[in-house]
């Protein structure tokens, strides 16, 4: 079975271990053509407290690890625009 995994960027790394992560996701509206943005935000496990908000990080799926934690940085790619 295959990994999720997903690259998105912190928006808030306020509590302790964990950190919000926003996915942009970019479609195509079915009837008029027009480029759709959607963001979800996904709470993922930051053990060492490393991220920062502005951070783009890669979050892959895990076990539960609270009532709405299911995700895990996996990598840290640095500050978004550079």
């Amino acid at each position: 079975m295959a990994v999720k995994e997903r690259v998105g960027v912190v928006v808030s790394d306020k509590m302790d271990k964990t950190v919000v992560v926003a996915i942009e996701n970019r479609s195509s509206h079915t009837k008029y053509g027009k480029i759709v943005v959607r963001t979800k935000r996904y709470k993922a496990h930051d053990e060492e407290n490393k991220c920062k908000s502005g951070d783009r990080v890669r979050i892959t799926e895990t076990r539960p690890l609270s009532k709405t934690k299911r995700w895990m940085v996996a990598e840290i790619f640095g500050a978004k625009n550079g």
